[in-house]
């Protein structure tokens, strides 16, 4: 049985998606002419790019077997999936947020019947409700920002990165409804009659994930500063060290570190009597 990865088709966690779904090894094969589906370089697997707002609901209904997409929208699609991954990017915030000028500046200060717009109704409304306040939801399907100052709403609920756009649009964070970041997640049925597959392509891609920014560093070293090479790079667990078979007092040792310490500990190495040192990219941990 084949299985169906949908991704995004546009947007600012498309590419990401699809560089990640190739460094797992099931590349995309034509990604110059991107069309709805596509095949991979698994005949088992193939793709599915659609918005990914949708994702959830057709992983939930088993259009798609795997997806990727937000928190924030399998939140507000209330879908009924198995997360299997955080994938480690795209992290957004779905916050409130009021003009610079308003006297709200708390959630407590929003009384009953305010209007607040947002792309994001159930998880606004449902957010709200939890927290005894009872709004009027304007749903939008863009332009969020604008709708305070045009008297639309009186707040908006939108997602946000750095929180720069709404400074820009002189808006200001009143409360956080919740943190988001690209998830893989599974149609329940298909992950129960599939598992060994998807698990073998969770397995790439958490492999992938568990080798962003580390390193691989390889040396040769003397016997006799084998102790001190161990105390400088402990690695993931520990320095492998194997013989090295043209001379009886040189070891050849390697270890998995991280990638903002390779400068210092290269340098470090090097003093203690390292030598014929390398430092090597990884593609995947597994």
């Amino acid at each position: 049985m084949q299985i169906r990865i949908a991704l995004p088709s546009k947007g600012r966690i498309s590419e990401p998606a699809v560089k990640l779904l190739g460094k797992a090894g099931i590349g995309v094969k034509d990604t110059a002419n991107r069309r709805l589906f596509s095949e991979t370089y698994d005949n088992e697997i193939s793709v599915m790019f659609t918005r990914a707002a949708d994702i959830p609901e057709f992983v939930a209904d088993g259009a798609a077997d795997i997806g990727m997409t937000g928190l924030d929208l399998i939140e507000e699609n209330n879908a009924s999936v198995e997360i299997l991954e955080d994938l480690n990017f795209g992290s957004a915030k779905l916050v409130l947020a009021v003009p610079d000028d308003s006297p709200i500046n708390r959630l407590g200060d929003i009384v009953d019947g305010s209007l607040v717009a947002t792309e994001f109704p159930n998880l606004t409304r449902r957010y709200l409700k939890n927290n005894g306040i009872n709004a009027k939801i304007v749903e939008l399907s863009g332009s969020t920002e604008i709708a305070p100052f045009i008297g639309v709403a009186d707040i908006i609920a939108d997602l946000t990165s750095t929180g720069t756009t709404l400074k820009m649009n002189h808006l200001k964070i009143i409360d956080t409804i919740l943190e988001s970041s690209i998830k893989l997640i599974a149609n329940k049925k298909s992950y129960k009659d599939n598992n060994e597959k998807i698990e073998a392509i969770r397995t790439g891609i958490k492999g992938v994930l568990d080798a962003e920014g580390k390193k691989l560093v390889m040396m040769n070293v003397e016997q006799k500063f084998l102790d001190e090479i161990k105390m400088a790079m402990p690695g993931l667990t520990g320095p492998t060290v194997s013989n090295v078979l043209s001379s009886k007092d040189i070891v050849a040792v390697h270890a998995v570190v991280n990638e903002k310490d390779v400068f210092n500990l290269v340098n470090q190495l090097k003093k203690i009597g390292a030598r014929d040192i390398l430092v090597v990219p990884i593609e995947r941990i597994i």
